[in-house]
C-alpha cells in the first residue's frame, strides 16, 4: 500500500512539473514591448510601430471573459469577438506583406479565443521581427490578387486600423465591466509594478 501511495505522489508531482513547464512555454509575446533598436532605420521604425500594436493588443485582450467577447455597443455594431476577428485578419495582411505572400480568402480553421489571440500575437511578432532586420521595407508590398500596394499603405491601412480597433476592444471591455490593466503603460511599453 505504501508503495502505491509513493508512486501516486511521484506521478502527481511529475504532472504538476509538466503542467508548469507547458505554461512557461506558452508565454505569449508582447507582455512588454521589446527593447528598442539602437539605430533608426525605416525597418526599425516600422517594427516599433508593429511592436506598439502587439503591446496594445496583448493588454486589450488580456483577461477577456465570455461576456466581454459577446458585448457590442449597439445593435448595428460589432461584438468584441467580431472586432478581434477583424484585428486577426489585419495582422495576417501585415504579416503576409513581410513574407511577400499574397492575401487570400482561404478558409480558416475554427479557433478558440485563446488560440486566435496567440496566433494574432505571433503574426504581429513575425512581421515586426522581419521589419526590424530589413534594410529596405519597400520590398514589403500588400498583395491582393493581381493588385500590389506599397508599404505606405501598410502604415495608414492595416497597422493603423488594427491599433484603432485595439482601442475599441479596450472601450468595449470597460463597457462590459472589465477594464484594461492600467499598469500597462503604452508610453513605456512596460507594466508598472
Amino acid at each position: 500500500m505504501r508503495t502505491y501511495i509513493s508512486i501516486l505522489i511521484v506521478i502527481i508531482f511529475s504532472l504538476n512539473v509538466i503542467e508548469a513547464q507547458n505554461k512557461m512555454e506558452e508565454k505569449l509575446p508582447y507582455y512588454e514591448i521589446p527593447k528598442y533598436s539602437e539605430t533608426y532605420t525605416a525597418g526599425t521604425v516600422a517594427a516599433r510601430m508593429v511592436d506598439g500594436l502587439g503591446f496594445r493588443y496583448y493588454w486589450a485582450t488580456e483577461g477577456l471573459r465570455e461576456e466581454d467577447l459577446n458585448f457590442k455597443p449597439s445593435e448595428d455594431g460589432r461584438t468584441t469577438a467580431e472586432t478581434i476577428d477583424h484585428i486577426y485578419g489585419l495582422t495576417k495582411v501585415i504579416m503576409n506583406s513581410t513574407l511577400n505572400k499574397p492575401n487570400t480568402r482561404a478558409e480558416e480553421p475554427e479557433m478558440t479565443f485563446a488560440q486566435k489571440r496567440k496566433k494574432t500575437l505571433e503574426n504581429i511578432k513575425t512581421a515586426a521581427d522581419i521589419l526590424r532586420a530589413s534594410n529596405d521595407i519597400s520590398e514589403f508590398k500588400i498583395i491582393f490578387g493581381t493588385n500590389e500596394y506599397p508599404f505606405w499603405n501598410q502604415l495608414n491601412g492595416p497597422i493603423a486600423d488594427a491599433i484603432w480597433h485595439c482601442g475599441q476592444v479596450v472601450s468595449f471591455r470597460r463597457s462590459s465591466g472589465n477594464p484594461y490593466n492600467s499598469n500597462a503603460s503604452v508610453f513605456s511599453g512596460k507594466v508598472r509594478q
